[in-house]
């Protein structure tokens, strides 16, 4: 049996790891898009590294564009098997695909502009919205905490991840050749005191392990609360500059984090007077979404549920679909907050808001989550005086902020504890995936110290062997 590694591998994005058995049989874990890659994105998201035909199965873990995003180009592209997941995931990801489809056409359809003026040939999108729904008919929901067999050689296992609403780790128990091998992949783990999920679940003793490393070298700070933190930057921008704060959020889990958080000051009679705007039609369908699944709620939330029956909702909030609504907030001059898709601020319409609003001191960037080292999010966080966005310079005077403890990815404390039902003695192999080379190298240490005998961090492509 082999493991390659074609995706997450020393980078945060583009999970996708292929199994081979003895027998030839292929089972791809996660088919996500390589995200804020530069220059590079495109090649990695068209070059696969393997044959989609040849995969048998589809093994998926969560809605997460990184996790998800190239399903329908994998069934373009020949694979023609099913794609197991949890009921949660299989609605999140049908809307997700249809957006991202949605963002390629658009782009493809603005840069073929530029491309015939300079006699270039036309790029097409990856996929269209009609393959992305049509993908769909490939989904197969399995739920939580139950083993369901895949063919006659693999099973799977979904427990609890606790990183957004449907979120998993993937446990297959495989039968060849007269012996049983247990598998676990992590997905993306959340953190054991999310406002709004439960915690990651315990799950059975692995023989093989792939653990995801996002904060595998760092804690988030729990010196002050989500909300506190929130309010003192709506302050400091709205009420004191007189500005708007851009909040670029991913549309599932980060978006209906920050509204619980306002709708707690709220409640608590902080939530200064001001017009609060979603602009993203995907934010508004994710958080439907997952209010249609309150049993993934943790017990604070259920207290909640039992006084206000919409913890997602509060005075001033209004939600922006169109794309003529989301324009005229260019031309707003009062102070607002506005919360837009992506998070990394790469795509999506908060790229036009900040496109907009970053030459102006009185306004406030706020990033509340991770962001790749080369996407628009994160060349502000790391101080960039001038990007490129849509073609053209902006010199940065809007203020860049942070709220790193928003983060839906455990920190190494986190990721420990979702271990620590593993007896490292009995885990032949661990493979450190969906984090920085350098995140990963501490990561592997630490692991190391907990008795983990064999820990990788494996290349892109690389391929290896389980005893």
């Amino acid at each position: 049996m082999k493991i390659a590694f074609h995706g997450a591998a020393r980078t945060v994005t583009g999970s996708k790891h292929l199994l081979t058995l003895n027998n030839g049989k292929k089972y791809l874990l996660d088919c996500g898009m390589f995200q804020g890659m530069g220059a590079q994105t495109d090649v990695l998201n068209r070059n696969w590294g393997f044959t989609p035909a040849q995969v048998s199965s589809l093994i998926l873990s969560h809605a997460h564009v990184d996790h998800c995003g190239l399903i329908p180009k994998l069934i373009k592209d020949g694979f023609a098997g099913k794609v197991f997941c949890t009921p949660a995931t299989k609605a999140l990801t049908g809307i997700l695909l249809e957006d991202s489809a949605g963002i390629q056409e658009d782009e493809a359809k603005y840069a073929n502009k530029r491309r015939t003026a300079e006699g270039l040939p036309y790029i097409q999108p990856l996929y269209t919205e009609e393959d992305a729904k049509r993908a769909l008919d490939h989904f197969v929901s399995v739920e939580y905490d139950d083993w369901h067999a895949v063919d006659e050689y693999v099973s799977v296992l979904y427990t609890d991840a606790g990183h957004i609403i449907g979120s998993a780790a993937v446990h297959l128990r495989i039968k060849e050749e007269g012996k049983e091998t247990h598998i676990s992949f992590s997905g993306d783990v959340g953190r054991y005191k999310d406002v709004i999920l439960r915690s990651p679940a315990v799950f059975p003793q692995a023989d093989h392990i792939l653990i995801e490393s996002t904060y595998g070298n760092s804690l988030h700070d729990a010196a002050e609360t989500t909300p506190e933190m929130l309010l003192k930057w709506i302050e400091h921008t709205c009420v004191q500059k007189g500005g708007k704060l851009i909040i670029p959020a991913f549309s599932v889990g980060r978006t209906q984090e920050l509204l619980f958080a306002l709708n707690t000051l709220e409640e608590a009679h902080q939530l200064p007077d001001l017009d609060y705007y979603v602009d993203s039609p995907l934010s508004v369908a994710a958080t439907e979404i997952v209010k249609s699944y309150p049993q993934y709620f943790n017990r604070t939330i259920q207290k909640v549920l039992e006084k206000d029956n919409d913890p997602f909702s509060f005075k001033g909030l209004k939600y922006i679909k169109s794309v003529s609504e989301s324009k005229l907030l260019n031309y707003h001059d009062k102070p607002c907050v506005i919360i837009s898709a992506s998070g990394m601020a790469d795509a999506g319409r908060v790229k036009h808001h900040i496109s907009n609003s970053i030459e102006n001191s009185r306004n406030t960037i706020l990033l509340v989550g991770y962001c790749e080292p080369h996407s628009l999010g994160g060349r502000l966080m790391a101080g960039a005086k001038e990007v490129h966005i849509f073609g053209i310079l902006h010199e940065v005077h809007a203020e860049v902020g942070s709220i790193r403890s928003m983060s839906a990815h455990g920190d190494y404390e986190d990721l420990s504890q979702f271990l620590a039902c593993q007896d490292p003695r009995q885990v032949k192999t661990v493979f450190i995936v969906h984090g920085e080379y350098e995140v990963q190298q501490a990561f592997q240490a630490r692991l190391q110290k907990k008795g983990f005998a064999d820990v990788r961090v494996p290349e892109l492509h690389s391929e290896h062997g389980l005893g």
